[in-house]
């Protein structure tokens, strides 16, 4: 019923001309989350009822769902008489209810509460459903399903997770926001987060990693007391984003699956000076897929020691100073990082491998993220103690991947299996950085027990190589013509 209901929801998005595939997602979840905040206040009302204590409802009586979404009569139906609708009914949300939402981010006593969530989110949104009326059948759609139960909870978030890998692969703008979840799941389980650690993504999208942490840590969720519970939604999982609509997904997804009061803020990350980050300001775990590509302004670059304008070269230096010592980290980034020339990358090699002990590298088939037309490898590595040996572990799988076939948890069994006392075998191997060359730092991904293998050449190197052949070309050209 929730699938079928998405689904009438977007199509009625797509009749409206509510922009495109991005934005269905984005509107959905302004409504969603406010039937959720709905069950939610029901649900702390009959909590504090059986506990003989009175509840302070969030919203104002005008503003609370069953006011001016879905009224109803006394025997549980739709109120026709006091319910909204067309112009009235856009009119409200454009110009009360909206404004009112957004209030409560200065209002809000403090910004780890519902309160606070709720302004911030409303102040990035704007409704962009033009019909009221359509409005009106979306309002209705989203009434009559609920979050009460953790069945029900456990469903949505499912519903919620394809709709964003739905978005991943929509097209260029939404592969940014999707990390295939069994490549997440798998970092994770590497890096083995703990109750009682905090854990942080400063480039965190949709909230993929954050989830899964969280998935992880509750695994056991008989065995965790109230104060590690409460530990577990309040301190430890901490996210950044930069841009409005994967901050807005990010934090539905993470309060879909059961995170009352996501810590995201919405800022630029890389705006942060790396010389202001204190010991209180740094994580135990950080779990991240920048982005790749990107080119940052000559202003942001001034944060840094090491000047470029890769996005997540900047993002790299950023995790490495802001992890604590004895910290653990699994990065995703582009597998040129471990080999190209430039001064940046021979220079932030050199970094991660004297400040950190960089134990593992999983080199990625292409593929493995539909759409980015890039090969990446994933770093694990933890802070304190330069890097003696570094694994490597090359998936080859005997597909290719892609939308059709994507990434699975079974594909990489053999790492995770592998991984744990860093065994040699055919797609596994371990290099000493002692016999690593100490002016570039190549790192480039090689398997020994491989022999067939064509290494990939520097775009730089092939550049030099076809100089080289046009002289030796045009030298004997030149010979040749002296003899005719």
């Amino acid at each position: 019923m929730f699938e079928q209901s998405l689904k009438n929801i977007d199509n009625i998005l797509r009749a409206d001309n509510a922009g495109g595939a991005l934005d269905y997602i984005e509107q959905t979840s302004w409504i969603l989350f406010l039937k959720y905040l709905d069950d939610l206040e029901e649900t702390k009302k009959t909590e504090s009822a059986l506990a003989g204590k009175k509840y302070n409802e969030i919203l104002k009586p005008e503003f609370r769902w069953g006011s001016w979404a879905c009224p109803k009569t006394a025997d549980g139906k739709l109120d026709y008489h006091k319910s909204l609708d067309g112009d009235d009914l856009r009119d409200f949300v454009n110009f009360e209810l909206f404004p009112y939402l957004k209030q409560f981010r200065m209002s809000a006593e403090d910004a780890d509460t519902v309160e606070y969530k709720v302004g911030e989110i409303f102040s990035e949104l704007k409704n962009k459903i033009q019909s009221g009326y359509s409005l009106r059948n979306i309002i209705d759609i989203v009434d009559s399903l609920h979050f009460r139960t953790e069945e029900e909870k456990h469903e949505w978030s499912h519903l919620y997770e394809s709709k964003i890998r739905g978005m991943g692969n929509a097209g260029q703008d939404g592969g940014q926001y999707y990390t295939p979840r069994p490549l997440i799941k798998t970092i994770v389980k590497i890096v083995n987060p703990k109750i009682g650690e905090t854990i942080y993504d400063g480039a965190c999208g949709s909230a993929g990693f954050l989830v899964e942490a969280f998935n992880y840590l509750c695994k056991d969720r008989e065995k965790l007391s109230s104060e590690d519970w409460k530990f577990l939604q309040k301190k430890t999982l901490y996210g950044k984003e930069k841009i409005s609509l994967p901050y807005i997904i990010g934090i539905m997804n993470m309060i879909l699956h059961g995170i009352e009061t996501p810590n995201i803020k919405r800022t630029n990350t890389l705006s942060e000076n790396l010389a202001d980050i204190q010991e209180k300001d740094r994580y135990r775990v950080i779990l991240a897929n920048p982005p790749f590509g990107g080119k940052e302004r000559k202003e942001i670059q001034q944060n840094f020691p090491i000047k470029t304008g890769e996005t997540s070269y900047l993002f790299l230096q950023h995790f490495i100073k802001i992890l604590k010592a004895g910290g653990r980290a699994g990065i995703v980034i582009k597998n040129t990082f471990l080999s190209n020339t430039d001064n940046a990358s021979v220079s932030l090699r050199k970094l991660l491998l004297e400040n950190c002990n960089l134990h593992t590298v999983l080199d990625l088939p292409g593929g493995a993220f539909q759409g980015a037309g890039v090969k990446t490898v994933v770093l694990f590595f933890e802070k304190g103690a330069p890097t003696k040996k570094v694994w490597f572990y090359q998936l080859n799988l005997a597909r290719n991947l892609g939308k059709g076939q994507p990434l699975s948890e079974a594909d990489l069994a053999e790492f995770v299996e592998l991984q744990k006392t860093k065994a040699d075998s055919a797609n596994s191997w371990s290099i000493d950085v002692s016999k690593v060359d100490q002016k570039t730092f190549d790192l480039s991904v090689k398997n020994p027990n491989k022999n067939d293998e064509v290494i990939l050449r520097e775009p730089k190197e092939i550049l030099e190589e076809m100089k080289k052949l046009d002289k030796e070309s045009r030298e004997i050209l030149g010979k040749i013509k002296k003899l005719i």
